[in-house]
């Protein structure tokens, strides 16, 4: 039996409890193992403690293969820079950082331009950790507003319901678990791949706070057009006095859309969309973890769901989830929008869009697959087995062999009313390089080579999705 000591001397023989240390690692004086679950009785020096931390890290994924997030892995040195210079600063403490705090306000409102609010002075904005936080706002803000117009009719306020696509990411499922509202999905099928308002007459009732339309897919990188789904809800006004608003989850087509497609109508220019958000960290191509939601004006947000602070002598609305949280990625956004504007984030986003486009051809001419879709909105697509190609192997057996080849590529099945479906996703992000796009494609022919050589079928024990959405 092998028995090791920890930094108090304890003797150990699990040899998970301990974490030994390279004798070259550890320096005069200090013991080598650590335990794993306690905090040590003594004292590491720092550059054990780091040697320790950032070998664990090191088995992670390498972040540049990795085709399974949205979120950015890669900034310039001057960003890097300029995050280490703001690593202390609070986003909530607006007294301590007014200057911090006037950025933000800044971004927003830039962000309520490039979505054509009508006054993007008289737009609200908030910054928040990510798109997940951003859209419980916007969808808190659509029940308030729901609940305001019910009692002032007299009416009751206690069966709010939201709809959307089956395909929606988690954050609205837990939206409207935490905060009692029913979730009404409509379910997405071969001849409606989004929400697109067919059949929205059967969902939509008085207790409808809104109608959620997601700008970029999560499990494919589809557009739901907001235009047919606001002329749908259009007419069930006409039909029955429903005013319904319209919250545009656009997590990653909020900062795609206005480069790529500029001439599609999806943001406030349609008079039903209250509120949009987007992740700062995905496309608008900041570190994790940055998100972005803005009202079209004071109206779309109720007045008691705002906080105000007072900063050097003015006044600033805030209206978060979260109390303390970052500054940094605050000022790393306003950054690229100073670097870049306009022509630099269509070149960026352009770059992105036209990698996924040849990905999705070549791949689309591969006799084993069936493209989903062709990454013609975001740079994102999704492909599924073509039906008969084999029974030897499924796309988490490519998956896996993938992996092992240091990509992630994603298999897994679609959402409900489509669970028979298994496809793979790609999404391709500022950094993925078409040289990078080439060795991908290359390692893809090669392993699908692999299992269309097999005789037999390979095994289906532990096949599970490899990415939950």
């Amino acid at each position: 039996m092998t028995v090791r000591r920890d930094l108090a001397g304890r003797e150990s023989d699990d040899l998970d409890d301990v974490i030994g240390l390279n004798p070259l690692f550890a320096r005069p004086g200090e013991i080598v193992d650590v335990p794993r679950v306690r905090l040590p009785q003594e004292e590491s020096l720092p550059e054990t403690a780091y040697q320790i931390v950032h070998d664990e890290a090191m088995l992670d994924g390498n972040a540049r293969l990795n085709l399974a997030t949205f979120v950015g892995t890669w900034m310039d040195s001057h960003a890097e820079r300029l995050y280490a210079d703001a690593f202390d600063k609070n986003m909530i403490d607006k007294d301590e950082y007014p200057h911090t705090a006037a950025v933000e306000s800044r971004c927003w409102t830039m962000l309520a331009d490039l979505w054509n609010a009508p006054d993007p002075a008289r737009a609200v904005g908030t910054s928040t950790i990510g798109s997940s936080e951003a859209c419980m706002l916007g969808g808190l803000a659509l029940k308030r507003r729901w609940q305001h117009a019910r009692r002032a009719a007299g009416q009751p306020v206690d069966r709010p319901n939201l709809v959307m696509s089956s395909a929606v990411q988690v954050c609205w499922e837990k939206f409207c678990n935490y905060f009692d509202v029913e979730a009404r999905y409509v379910p997405i099928s071969w001849d409606h791949k989004v929400l697109d308002g067919h059949d929205l007459e059967q969902y939509v009732d008085e207790n409808t706070i809104g109608v959620v339309a997601i700008l970029g897919v999560t499990y494919t990188g589809m557009y739901e057009p907001v235009e047919q789904i606001a002329a749908a809800l259009d007419r069930i006004e006409a039909d029955t006095g429903l005013d319904v608003r319209i919250h545009v989850d656009g997590a990653s087509g909020a900062m795609i859309a206005p480069f790529v497609q500029p001439d599609l109508v999806w943001d406030f220019r349609v008079d039903r969309v209250a509120s949009i958000n987007t992740s700062g960290h995905k496309y608008g191509l900041v570190y994790p973890g940055l998100g972005w939601v803005v009202w079209r004006d004071a109206d779309a947000l109720p007045e008691d769901l705002v906080f105000r602070v007072s900063y050097l002598g003015g006044d600033m609305a805030t209206f978060a989830l979260n109390f303390s949280r970052p500054g940094a990625q605050v000022l790393l956004q306003y950054y690229l929008f100073l670097r870049l504007g306009r022509p630099g984030f269509e070149r960026v986003q352009r770059a992105s869009h036209d990698v996924a486009r040849s990905l999705a051809r070549e791949i689309g001419a591969m006799p084993a697959f069936e493209l989903w879709n062709d990454g013609s909105d975001i740079p994102v697509f999704a492909w599924r087995l073509r039906e008969g190609h084999t029974s030897n192997w499924t796309l988490y057996h490519l998956s896996d062999r993938l992996r092992a080849r240091g990509w992630l590529v994603p298999a897994y099945p679609m959402p409900a009313d489509l669970t028979d479906v298994t496809v793979q996703r790609v999404v391709v992000r500022n950094g993925l390089s078409q040289d990078l796009a080439d060795a991908f494609l290359a390692d893809l022919r090669s392993q699908v080579a692999w299992l269309d050589g097999l005789t037999g079928p390979m095994p289906t024990e532990g096949a599970t999705p490899g990415f939950h959405h």
